[in-house]
Protein backbone atom coordinates (compact mmCIF):
# COMPACT_ATOMS: atom_id res chain seq x y z
CA UNK A 1 0.00 0.00 0.00
CA UNK A 2 1.45 3.37 -1.01
CA UNK A 3 1.62 6.24 1.48
CA UNK A 4 -1.11 8.09 -0.43
CA UNK A 5 -3.49 5.12 -0.34
CA UNK A 6 -2.75 4.51 3.35
CA UNK A 7 -3.41 8.17 4.20
CA UNK A 8 -6.69 8.08 2.28
CA UNK A 9 -7.74 4.94 4.16
CA UNK A 10 -7.03 6.51 7.52
CA UNK A 11 -8.85 9.71 6.58
CA UNK A 12 -12.06 7.70 6.12
CA UNK A 13 -12.21 7.62 9.91
CA UNK A 14 -11.27 10.30 12.43
CA UNK A 15 -7.53 10.22 13.16
CA UNK A 16 -6.64 12.12 16.33
CA UNK A 17 -3.17 13.37 17.16
CA UNK A 18 -1.74 13.35 20.69
CA UNK A 19 -3.41 16.61 21.73
CA UNK A 20 -6.81 15.68 20.33
CA UNK A 21 -6.59 12.19 21.86
CA UNK A 22 -5.81 13.64 25.30
CA UNK A 23 -8.76 16.04 25.00
CA UNK A 24 -11.09 13.04 24.61
CA UNK A 25 -9.70 11.39 27.76
CA UNK A 26 -10.10 13.70 30.81
CA UNK A 27 -8.93 12.09 34.03
CA UNK A 28 -12.02 11.50 36.16
CA UNK A 29 -14.29 10.51 33.25
CA UNK A 30 -11.62 8.07 32.11
CA UNK A 31 -11.35 6.55 35.60
CA UNK A 32 -15.14 6.27 35.64
CA UNK A 33 -15.16 4.54 32.23
CA UNK A 34 -12.53 2.07 33.42
CA UNK A 35 -14.68 1.36 36.47
CA UNK A 36 -17.72 0.80 34.24
CA UNK A 37 -15.77 -1.55 31.97
CA UNK A 38 -14.87 -3.74 34.96
CA UNK A 39 -18.60 -4.27 35.55
CA UNK A 40 -19.33 -5.08 31.88
CA UNK A 41 -19.60 -8.83 31.26
CA UNK A 42 -19.50 -8.37 27.47
CA UNK A 43 -15.83 -7.30 27.54
CA UNK A 44 -13.42 -9.76 25.92
CA UNK A 45 -9.66 -9.20 26.05
CA UNK A 46 -7.44 -11.86 24.45
CA UNK A 47 -3.89 -12.31 25.65
CA UNK A 48 -1.69 -9.66 24.06
CA UNK A 49 0.86 -10.67 21.45
CA UNK A 50 4.42 -9.49 22.01
CA UNK A 51 6.93 -9.81 19.17
CA UNK A 52 10.51 -9.35 20.33
CA UNK A 53 12.55 -7.16 17.99
CA UNK A 54 16.31 -6.65 17.63
CA UNK A 55 18.01 -4.32 20.09
CA UNK A 56 15.62 -5.04 22.95
CA UNK A 57 12.58 -3.51 21.20
CA UNK A 58 9.14 -5.12 21.02
CA UNK A 59 5.94 -4.95 18.99
CA UNK A 60 2.72 -5.19 21.04
CA UNK A 61 -0.62 -6.21 19.52
CA UNK A 62 -3.49 -5.79 21.98
CA UNK A 63 -7.09 -6.45 20.81
CA UNK A 64 -10.22 -6.02 22.96
CA UNK A 65 -13.96 -5.73 22.39
CA UNK A 66 -17.36 -5.40 24.01
CA UNK A 67 -20.83 -5.61 22.45
CA UNK A 68 -20.45 -2.25 20.71
CA UNK A 69 -16.77 -1.38 20.29
CA UNK A 70 -13.72 -3.34 19.08
CA UNK A 71 -10.14 -2.07 19.21
CA UNK A 72 -6.61 -3.07 18.46
CA UNK A 73 -3.66 -1.27 19.95
CA UNK A 74 -0.56 -1.65 17.81
CA UNK A 75 2.53 -0.10 19.37
CA UNK A 76 6.29 -0.48 19.41
CA UNK A 77 8.41 -0.16 22.53
CA UNK A 78 11.97 0.88 21.69
CA UNK A 79 14.05 1.44 24.86
CA UNK A 80 17.06 2.50 22.77
CA UNK A 81 15.16 5.68 21.83
CA UNK A 82 15.55 7.04 25.37
CA UNK A 83 17.54 10.25 25.25
CA UNK A 84 17.44 10.50 21.46
CA UNK A 85 14.40 12.74 21.13
CA UNK A 86 12.39 9.87 19.63
CA UNK A 87 9.56 8.42 21.76
CA UNK A 88 10.15 5.00 23.29
CA UNK A 89 6.48 4.10 22.62
CA UNK A 90 4.96 4.72 19.18
CA UNK A 91 1.81 3.50 17.45
CA UNK A 92 -1.98 3.75 17.30
CA UNK A 93 -5.23 2.46 18.74
CA UNK A 94 -7.72 1.65 15.96
CA UNK A 95 -11.38 1.74 17.04
CA UNK A 96 -14.19 -0.08 15.21
CA UNK A 97 -17.98 -0.11 15.47
CA UNK A 98 -19.04 -3.72 16.13
CA UNK A 99 -22.47 -3.42 14.47
CA UNK A 100 -21.23 -2.04 11.16
CA UNK A 101 -17.57 -3.02 11.13
CA UNK A 102 -16.76 0.62 10.40
CA UNK A 103 -13.48 2.09 11.59
CA UNK A 104 -14.51 5.05 13.72
CA UNK A 105 -11.35 6.45 15.28
CA UNK A 106 -7.59 6.19 15.19
CA UNK A 107 -6.16 7.34 18.51
CA UNK A 108 -2.57 8.24 19.34
CA UNK A 109 -1.17 5.09 20.96
CA UNK A 110 1.38 6.64 23.36
CA UNK A 111 -1.21 9.13 24.63
CA UNK A 112 -3.76 6.40 25.26
CA UNK A 113 -1.13 4.28 27.03
CA UNK A 114 -0.01 7.11 29.30
CA UNK A 115 -3.47 8.33 30.21
CA UNK A 116 -5.20 4.99 30.71
CA UNK A 117 -2.32 3.72 32.88
CA UNK A 118 -2.45 6.78 35.13
CA UNK A 119 -6.27 6.69 35.19
CA UNK A 120 -6.15 3.06 36.40
CA UNK A 121 -3.84 4.18 39.23
CA UNK A 122 -6.24 7.05 39.94
CA UNK A 123 -9.21 4.68 40.15
CA UNK A 124 -7.26 2.36 42.44
CA UNK A 125 -6.35 5.30 44.69
CA UNK A 126 -9.96 6.49 44.80
CA UNK A 127 -11.07 3.01 45.78
CA UNK A 128 -8.22 1.88 48.01
CA UNK A 129 -5.99 4.68 49.33
CA UNK A 130 -6.36 5.30 53.09
CA UNK A 131 -5.29 8.93 52.52
CA UNK A 132 -5.92 10.63 49.17
CA UNK A 133 -4.71 14.14 49.98
CA UNK A 134 -0.98 13.52 49.63
CA UNK A 135 1.79 14.49 49.53
CA UNK A 136 2.46 12.37 46.46
CA UNK A 137 5.86 10.78 45.78
CA UNK A 138 6.54 9.97 42.11
CA UNK A 139 9.60 7.83 41.39
CA UNK A 140 10.42 8.20 37.70
CA UNK A 141 10.09 11.43 35.76
CA UNK A 142 9.31 10.19 32.27
CA UNK A 143 6.02 10.04 30.37
CA UNK A 144 4.29 7.99 33.05
CA UNK A 145 5.60 10.23 35.82
CA UNK A 146 4.09 13.23 34.03
CA UNK A 147 0.77 11.44 33.46
CA UNK A 148 0.50 10.38 37.11
CA UNK A 149 1.24 13.87 38.40
CA UNK A 150 -1.51 15.21 36.13
CA UNK A 151 -3.96 12.47 37.14
CA UNK A 152 -3.42 12.79 40.89
CA UNK A 153 -3.40 16.59 40.92
CA UNK A 154 -6.54 16.88 38.75
CA UNK A 155 -8.29 13.75 40.00
CA UNK A 156 -7.47 13.81 43.73
CA UNK A 157 -6.64 17.47 44.28
CA UNK A 158 -3.10 16.68 45.48
CA UNK A 159 -1.33 19.89 46.49
CA UNK A 160 2.22 18.66 47.13
CA UNK A 161 4.42 16.44 44.94
CA UNK A 162 7.83 14.93 45.67
CA UNK A 163 9.80 13.70 42.64
CA UNK A 164 12.73 11.29 42.41
CA UNK A 165 14.52 10.35 39.20
CA UNK A 166 17.90 9.09 38.04
CA UNK A 167 17.95 12.21 35.84
CA UNK A 168 18.12 15.44 37.83
CA UNK A 169 17.14 17.37 34.70
CA UNK A 170 13.98 15.28 34.21
CA UNK A 171 13.09 15.56 37.90
CA UNK A 172 13.38 19.35 37.85
CA UNK A 173 11.31 19.54 34.65
CA UNK A 174 8.53 17.46 36.22
CA UNK A 175 8.66 19.58 39.36
CA UNK A 176 8.17 22.70 37.26
CA UNK A 177 5.21 21.03 35.57
CA UNK A 178 3.66 20.17 38.93
CA UNK A 179 4.05 23.79 40.03
CA UNK A 180 2.35 24.92 36.81
CA UNK A 181 -0.67 22.89 37.94
CA UNK A 182 -0.76 24.78 41.24
CA UNK A 183 0.95 22.14 43.39
CA UNK A 184 4.03 22.58 45.55
CA UNK A 185 6.88 20.41 44.28
CA UNK A 186 10.30 19.31 45.42
CA UNK A 187 12.98 16.98 44.07
CA UNK A 188 14.48 14.32 46.31
CA UNK A 189 17.39 11.97 45.66
CA UNK A 190 16.28 9.60 48.45
CA UNK A 191 12.86 8.10 47.68
CA UNK A 192 13.13 5.68 50.61
CA UNK A 193 13.40 8.60 53.04
CA UNK A 194 10.48 10.34 51.31
CA UNK A 195 8.18 7.40 52.15
CA UNK A 196 7.91 8.74 55.70
CA UNK A 197 6.35 11.95 54.38
CA UNK A 198 4.21 10.72 51.47
CA UNK A 199 1.11 8.53 51.89
CA UNK A 200 0.60 8.48 48.10
CA UNK A 201 3.38 6.86 46.03
CA UNK A 202 3.73 5.97 42.35
CA UNK A 203 6.73 4.10 40.92
CA UNK A 204 6.90 4.43 37.14
CA UNK A 205 10.51 3.76 36.23
CA UNK A 206 11.91 1.55 33.43
CA UNK A 207 12.24 -1.09 36.19
CA UNK A 208 15.88 -1.83 35.46
CA UNK A 209 16.57 -1.83 39.21
CA UNK A 210 14.72 -1.75 42.53
CA UNK A 211 13.97 1.84 43.58
CA UNK A 212 12.08 1.36 46.86
CA UNK A 213 13.22 -0.68 49.87
CA UNK A 214 12.05 1.14 53.00
CA UNK A 215 8.96 0.41 55.09
CA UNK A 216 6.02 2.62 54.02
CA UNK A 217 3.64 4.51 56.29
CA UNK A 218 0.70 2.60 57.73
CA UNK A 219 -1.61 4.79 55.63
CA UNK A 220 0.42 4.41 52.43
CA UNK A 221 -0.97 3.68 48.98
CA UNK A 222 1.71 2.61 46.49
CA UNK A 223 0.91 2.16 42.78
CA UNK A 224 3.78 0.20 41.18
CA UNK A 225 3.52 0.70 37.43
CA UNK A 226 6.93 0.25 35.81
CA UNK A 227 7.45 -3.54 35.94
CA UNK A 228 5.32 -5.60 33.56
CA UNK A 229 7.30 -8.85 33.15
CA UNK A 230 8.46 -11.48 35.61
CA UNK A 231 12.07 -10.30 35.16
CA UNK A 232 11.35 -6.66 36.07
CA UNK A 233 10.96 -5.10 39.52
CA UNK A 234 10.80 -1.67 41.16
CA UNK A 235 10.03 -2.77 44.74
CA UNK A 236 12.30 -4.92 46.87
CA UNK A 237 11.11 -8.43 47.80
CA UNK A 238 11.12 -7.50 51.48
CA UNK A 239 8.89 -4.48 50.79
CA UNK A 240 6.40 -6.60 48.84
CA UNK A 241 6.29 -9.17 51.63
CA UNK A 242 5.67 -6.34 54.13
CA UNK A 243 2.58 -5.28 52.19
CA UNK A 244 1.36 -8.88 52.11
CA UNK A 245 1.87 -9.37 55.87
CA UNK A 246 0.92 -5.97 57.26
CA UNK A 247 -1.48 -4.53 54.70
CA UNK A 248 -3.03 -5.43 51.41
CA UNK A 249 -2.04 -6.10 47.80
CA UNK A 250 -4.38 -5.69 44.82
CA UNK A 251 -3.31 -6.40 41.22
CA UNK A 252 -4.80 -4.80 38.13
CA UNK A 253 -5.84 -8.08 36.42
CA UNK A 254 -5.29 -11.81 36.73
CA UNK A 255 -2.54 -11.50 34.09
CA UNK A 256 -0.35 -10.27 36.95
CA UNK A 257 0.08 -13.93 37.92
CA UNK A 258 2.79 -14.19 35.26
CA UNK A 259 3.67 -10.49 34.74
CA UNK A 260 4.08 -8.89 38.20
CA UNK A 261 7.83 -9.27 38.60
CA UNK A 262 7.95 -7.35 41.89
CA UNK A 263 5.57 -9.81 43.53
CA UNK A 264 6.83 -12.96 41.82
CA UNK A 265 10.41 -12.23 42.82
CA UNK A 266 9.19 -11.82 46.41
CA UNK A 267 7.86 -15.38 46.32
CA UNK A 268 4.22 -14.33 46.65
CA UNK A 269 1.32 -16.35 45.23
CA UNK A 270 0.04 -13.69 42.85
CA UNK A 271 -2.77 -15.85 41.51
CA UNK A 272 -4.69 -15.64 44.80
CA UNK A 273 -4.49 -11.85 45.11
CA UNK A 274 -7.63 -9.76 44.51
CA UNK A 275 -7.89 -7.79 41.27
CA UNK A 276 -9.24 -4.31 40.64
CA UNK A 277 -12.33 -5.98 39.18
CA UNK A 278 -12.89 -7.73 42.53
CA UNK A 279 -12.65 -4.37 44.28
CA UNK A 280 -15.10 -2.67 41.89
CA UNK A 281 -17.58 -5.54 42.17
CA UNK A 282 -17.34 -5.62 45.97
CA UNK A 283 -15.85 -9.12 46.09
CA UNK A 284 -12.75 -8.10 48.06
CA UNK A 285 -12.94 -7.42 51.79
CA UNK A 286 -10.98 -4.32 52.88
CA UNK A 287 -8.04 -4.62 55.26
CA UNK A 288 -6.16 -2.10 57.36
CA UNK A 289 -2.55 -1.13 56.79
CA UNK A 290 -0.47 -0.04 53.82
CA UNK A 291 -1.92 -0.68 50.36
CA UNK A 292 0.02 -1.86 47.29
CA UNK A 293 -1.60 -1.71 43.85
CA UNK A 294 0.44 -3.59 41.25
CA UNK A 295 -0.31 -2.53 37.67
CA UNK A 296 1.01 -4.48 34.67
CA UNK A 297 -1.22 -3.20 31.84
CA UNK A 298 -4.18 -4.73 30.00
CA UNK A 299 -5.94 -4.21 26.68
CA UNK A 300 -9.20 -3.59 28.54
CA UNK A 301 -7.87 -0.24 29.72
CA UNK A 302 -7.35 0.76 26.07
CA UNK A 303 -10.90 -0.35 25.29
CA UNK A 304 -12.21 1.88 28.10
CA UNK A 305 -10.27 4.81 26.63
CA UNK A 306 -11.72 4.09 23.19
CA UNK A 307 -15.26 3.96 24.59
CA UNK A 308 -14.81 7.34 26.22
CA UNK A 309 -13.19 8.83 23.12
CA UNK A 310 -16.08 7.61 20.98
CA UNK A 311 -18.57 9.18 23.34
CA UNK A 312 -16.82 12.50 22.79
CA UNK A 313 -16.84 13.12 26.53
CA UNK A 314 -14.55 16.12 26.84
CA UNK A 315 -15.96 17.41 30.13
CA UNK A 316 -13.64 18.76 32.78
CA UNK A 317 -14.23 16.00 35.27
CA UNK A 318 -17.83 16.63 36.30
CA UNK A 319 -18.36 12.91 36.78
CA UNK A 320 -16.51 11.17 39.58
CA UNK A 321 -15.19 7.65 40.02
CA UNK A 322 -16.19 5.42 42.89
Amino acid sequence: MTDAIFSAAISASTALDATATAARLPWLPLATEIEALLSDDSVAVPVRTVVRLPGGAALFVMPAADNAVAITKLITLTPANAGTGRPTIQGDVVVFDVATGERRLVLDGPTVTARRTAAVSLLAALRLAPCTTGPLLVVGAGVQGLAHVDAFVHGLGVKEVWISSRSATSAEALARHARSLGARARVTDDPDAALAHCPLVVTCTPAHAVVLHATPRDDAFVAAVGAYTSAMAELSPALCRHFAAQGRIVVDTSDAAHEAGDLLQAGLDVAVLPTLRDVVRGADAPRRGPMLFKSCGWGGWDLAAARLALAGDVGAGERTAG
